[in-house]
């Protein structure tokens, strides 16, 4: 039996930074793909939040945790992955802001640039998921769109001046969920300023398949629901 069992949806880029973490890290690990399994009492019973990806451990206190940055800080933690998750207060400081900068501020953003397209369930409270008409809408995605280059350039001006990676030398679990996260905006054919793309490209050469093929899965997820052009 693996030492880490990762409950997980291959479409979703939340799943897809674990997935790729675990692999660069060479964990042992067994995946579980729970895609419309999501919601059972045996699942609710590990998971009451009903969220992927979900960790299985021995070392875990309830024996479960979900949250993909809080289960690669652990993982980081217990396996002293500092090439990953700085030991460095400082260091460990500038990774940790970037991943909360991230959950706060821009994947609420990409989330409502994307989800329409995607078909995944809105966040209740906002215009998507309300009775608000189809242009109400269809505005409230755009001004999403165009919000994302705002805290997108403080990654190039901050998180990244003067480094190849906000982990420094190598990527860090920071990197791992950033990029993993603007894989959806291939969604809508988002026009990345050229820093941003040279960074992804960075980021995926130097995991290697440890990136590329679990993010086939969401690729090939996107290239199913694109609007056709044609």
């Amino acid at each position: 039996m693996a030492a880490n069992t990762l409950s997980i949806l291959k479409p979703s880029v939340n799943n897809l930074t674990v997935r790729v973490f675990v692999r660069a890290a060479g964990l042992d690990f067994e995946e579980v793909d729970v895609w419309g399994k999501k919601g059972t009492p045996e699942f609710l019973a590990k998971d009451p939040a009903d969220l992927t990806p979900l960790l299985e451990e021995s070392g875990l206190p309830d024996g479960s945790l979900w949250e993909s940055c809080a289960i690669m800080q652990y993982l980081c933690n217990k396996h002293g992955l500092s090439q990953f998750y700085p030991t460095e207060p400082g260091e460990r400081a500038l990774v940790d802001s970037a991943m909360f900068y991230l959950i706060g501020t821009l994947y609420p953003l990409v989330a409502r640039a994307t989800y329409p397209i995607l078909g995944f369930p809105q966040y209740a409270g906002e215009v998507g998921p309300s009775e608000a008409d189809a242009e109400l809408k269809a505005r409230a995605q755009s001004d999403a769109v165009a919000a994302i280059a705002g805290p997108l350039d403080s990654y190039r001006s901050f998180f990244l001046e003067g480094r190849r990676f906000i982990g420094g030398d190598s990527p860090s679990i920071a990197d791992i969920r950033l990029v993993a996260t603007l894989e959806f905006l291939n969604a809508i054919d988002y026009e990345f300023p050229p820093w941003a793309t040279e960074y992804m490209r960075s980021v995926e050469s130097s995991l290697g398949d440890a990136y590329t093929e679990p993010a086939a899965d969401v690729r090939d997820f996107l290239a199913s629901v694109k609007p056709s052009h044609a």
